[in-house]
């Protein structure tokens, strides 16, 4: 595994684990008021090729090396049919946008963070999405943002989330230090119950995704750094699958309509394949410019969205066209990891 990425920003980050910051402005789930941001310490260390925020790891390869300061803004009862969620670390808050109305955030949902997913294998969900914030915290959502249920995995990390067209929810399980699940996926059957777990070759799941044939790829780290591994429809048994390029540091797995995609963190690049057996032939690169690390991607029609742990913000690009950002999300954000997107 290429570690330059780990090397190169591993004094700003234990420079950052000594500094001060506003830990982001919390409102009531439901509510309407704002209320003024809580002050907290960010500890950023490195264990290894392991990003840990306040003792949890984290699926980013790198931070912004100085600390966000969370805005005041009100919460306008939105009546978008469109929304975006970017959710910050676990346990904090996800903050709520209806782009391309607004680039400005429209309001807050507390203690949530991670990442997201939605019942569709890419573009906007449909009335609903999910967050996984924490073992306890799996919660599906009715659009813009009243909870609907929760789902839990005992004693663990889930860090990844994907749906399938029959309704089932895959929850990744990044880290084995808490539980043996380290790795494994668990598929909750119409995203409910307590969840079958699925053993997969990855010590470390980072992010999952369906493809449109109902076969579940996740990404994450393995004995021989970077690893792709298929849990095949109706299968129980997973298996690695070779790509045909190298991928530095694990990012969003999503079907875009066409391909099989992978997101690199380390070189911001979304790779295009087509999966055979167990080999992934790359056909195409989309290169982004200007992202610093897009801890979660989100794919919809000509679009795609970035939750920004290197910049600490929200990113809109063109997909597959790549190059600049058309559109930066502004508001509050404390350690950006997730971005999903929905509609009405």
């Amino acid at each position: 595994m290429n570690t330059t990425g780990f090397v190169k920003y591993a004094g700003a980050l234990f420079a950052l684990g000594l500094l001060s910051a506003c830990g982001g402005a919390l409102r009531q789930a439901q509510g309407d008021m704002a209320v003024a941001p809580s002050v907290a310490t960010l500890n950023a260390t490195y264990v290894g090729r392991r990003l840990f925020v306040n003792g949890r790891p984290v699926t980013a390869a790198r931070l912004k090396p100085l600390p966000t300061y969370a805005t005041i803004v009100p919460d306008r009862h939105p009546k978008s049919k469109t929304f975006e969620y970017v959710f910050n670390n676990y346990g904090s808050y996800a903050s709520i946008f209806d782009y391309p109305k607004s680039t400005k955030e429209i309001g807050m949902i507390a203690g949530d963070g991670g990442q997201g997913c939605t019942n569709v294998a890419y573009g906007y969900g449909k009335n609903i999405f999910w967050n996984v914030g924490g073992p306890d915290q799996i919660t599906e959502y009715k659009v813009p943002k009243a909870p609907i249920k929760t789902l839990s995995i005992p004693g663990s990390f889930p860090t990844s989330c994907a749906m399938d067209a029959n309704g089932d929810l895959a929850v990744g399980i990044y880290d084995g230090t808490v539980s043996a699940m380290g790795g494994d996926v668990v598929i909750f059957k119409n995203a409910s119950g307590s969840g079958t777990a699925y053993t997969t070759p990855l010590d470390e799941e980072f992010f999952d995704g369906y493809d449109n044939q109902g076969n579940l790829f996740a990404d994450g780290f393995g004995n021989d750094g970077f690893e792709l591994v298929e849990l095949p429809k109706g299968s129980s048994t997973s298996e690695k699958i070779t790509t045909s390029n190298t991928v530095e540091f694990p990012g969003s797995v999503q079907w875009d309509g066409t391909y099989l995609t992978v997101f690199d963190q380390d070189t911001s690049e979304t790779y295009q394949y087509t999966v055979s057996g167990t080999t992934a032939t790359l056909k195409n690169t989309v290169q982004f410019t200007g992202a610093s690390d897009c801890a979660q991607t989100w794919i919809v029609k000509g679009l795609l969205y970035c939750g920004d742990a290197g910049n600490g913000d929200g990113e809109v690009f063109k997909y597959p066209a790549g190059g600049s950002p058309i559109a930066t999300l502004t508001g509050a954000f404390d350690v950006p990891l997730g971005v999903v997107a929905a509609k009405k």
